[in-house]
């Protein structure tokens, strides 16, 4: 298993680390600050150098035994194992990605109905709602300014399974559960203003969204509409 940095610090943006294996166009470290696709957010980008040289990671997923593999170009120069690296990220993309999934947060305290899906990039991001009613954009745009505008801290915190069991109020999505059989499960809070699992990267605080609003909203169904997020950089 790789130990996920990330988990404890999402403002690391580089690490020193050993190479596990490397081989099939990735690179496993003992320990990295890359994000793996999961939860609506993609992985990270970024860097991997050692000794002179470096390679490019251009994605960055789960393997099949829980490790972190950095995915790099076909034919690119792997470090071998037990050699020490560098992993740096895009900083840029990952900071849009915390700014982005700290926002979609905040919209789903606002729209407070069940999630059925949601994706994440440093454009523009969405969820999906099980909901009929339609969707005011001002207003919805507005509500999340104030939560930006009130600057709420944002931490982490685990609970056991059996915990969260005794809270399934807890969870708002409602196609995908979180990860259960390690025992424990991670809380993203928005103090005062959100409380659910959550494995991904967010910010110290809602000030550090900056301006966000409501982009498209679709109606994807009966029961469900589709609201965009946005940043105005």
């Amino acid at each position: 298993m790789t130990e996920a940095l990330f988990r404890d610090d999402a403002y690391l943006q580089e690490c020193t680390a050993k190479v596990v294996a490397s081989g099939d166009g990735a690179v496993v470290l003992d320990r990295t600050v890359f994000y793996p696709t999961g939860g609506g957010q993609p992985g990270d980008t970024g860097a991997i150098s050692w000794d002179g040289n470096r390679i490019d990671v251009q994605d960055t997923r789960y393997g099949e035994h829980g490790e972190i593999r950095h995915i790099v170009a076909d034919g690119a120069p792997l470090p071998p194992a037990g050699v020490e690296v560098t992993a740096a990220l895009d900083w840029s993309r990952r900071f849009l990605h915390m700014r982005m999934h700290t926002a979609l947060h905040l919209l789903g305290s606002v729209l407070q109905y069940g999630v059925t899906g949601g994706n994440i990039s440093a454009a523009k991001s969405r969820l999906d709602f099980d909901m009929e009613d339609p969707v005011d954009k001002e207003q919805v745009t507005a509500a999340l300014q104030a939560l930006v505008a009130a600057d709420h801290p944002v931490s982490c915190r685990w609970i056991s399974d059996e915990e969260l069991d005794a809270q399934p109020d807890l969870v708002r999505t409602m196609s995908v559960q979180p990860p259960r059989g390690a025992g424990k499960v991670r809380l993203l809070e928005i103090e005062g203003v959100d409380l659910q699992p959550c494995g991904g990267t967010h910010l110290r605080s809602t000030g550090e969204v900056g301006r966000v609003r409501v982009g498209k909203v679709e109606k994807k169904g009966k029961h469900n509409r589709r609201v965009s997020i946005v940043l105005d950089q």
